[in-house]
């Protein structure tokens, strides 16, 4: 029996998930919700979750406004074809895949299928996660990936719940055993405007990783603001605040005062 599993997107020639020239392949399901999402179409688990918009004045339905099926069901078989259309790319910019989400691990018998299948091939995998899985999930996928960008958000437990509504102590738990069997992690940070982006949380964060020797590479990911359109499009709950990304020379300076830490920063995936 094919191993199946929903998606909300495909995202072809992708440049800021993980090295070189991508295909990021986004997972439905998510543990967490929090409040700068910019995929929260992708954390409810199936394809039938969006709600249709508010009817016009008129009591007709604005149908350009919402749309109530998000995502697909698949089988791996279906995505590797979808994947192996741009193997040439892959080999020429030492690119491959991304499986995102979502938090891409809530499938897990279907990522890892895929996982097993990109392996098959030589085809270099990356994983998106939040960290937020059981331990045992990261043991079952370890040696299918090549490449893990993990979310590091907040340091403070409290805030972290106030914003993601749940506990980081399993993230950095995970984080802590996935770094040290191997170099094969990029941290990465969101760039929230007084949450994730303010100096005391950020010297957390590198206090956090200082012990960490096999943690060099970090990536600062700009506030996006193209989740708030999907909050209207698919009439979906939760908090949502309308924050103006952070501006070049903000994100320059974090950056430089990181290096100066002695990381490898890139700012975006």
């Amino acid at each position: 029996m094919a191993t199946v599993g929903t998606i909300f997107d495909l995202k072809r020639f992708a440049i800021h998930d993980g090295p070189g020239i991508r295909t990021t392949v986004f997972l439905k399901g998510c543990p967490l919700a929090c409040w700068w999402c910019h995929n929260p179409e992708g954390r409810c688990p199936t394809s039938d979750c969006g709600q249709p918009a508010p009817p016009d004045e008129d009591g007709a339905t604005n149908t350009s406004k919402s749309e109530t099926t998000i995502g697909r069901t698949v089988t791996t078989e279906a995505i590797m074809d979808e994947i192996m259309k741009d193997e040439v790319f892959y080999d020429q910019s030492g690119g491959g895949v991304t499986f995102s989400g979502g938090e891409p691990m809530m499938q897990l018998e279907f990522l890892t299928s895929l996982l097993q299948e990109c392996r098959r091939r030589a085809i270099h995998t990356a994983v998106d996660t939040s960290g937020y899985v059981s331990p045992e999930d990261f043991d079952q996928i370890y040696d299918l990936v090549d490449l893990f960008l993990f979310d590091l958000k907040l340091m403070d437990e409290d805030r972290h719940i106030q914003y993601t509504g749940v506990s980081n102590r399993l993230i950095q738990d995970n984080l802590i055993a996935l770094v040290s069997r191997g170099e094969k992690v990029i941290i990465r940070i969101p760039m929230i405007p007084d949450i994730t982006n303010t100096r005391e949380n950020l010297e957390a964060v590198a206090a956090f990783l200082k012990p960490l020797n096999n943690v060099r590479r970090i990536s600062l990911l700009p506030y996006n603001q193209l989740g708030e359109d999907k909050i209207v499009r698919y009439q979906l709950p939760g908090p949502r605040h309308r924050w103006q990304p952070p501006t070049a020379e903000d994100m320059s300076a974090k950056r430089k005062w990181l290096e100066s830490l002695g990381y490898e920063v890139k700012i975006g995936g």
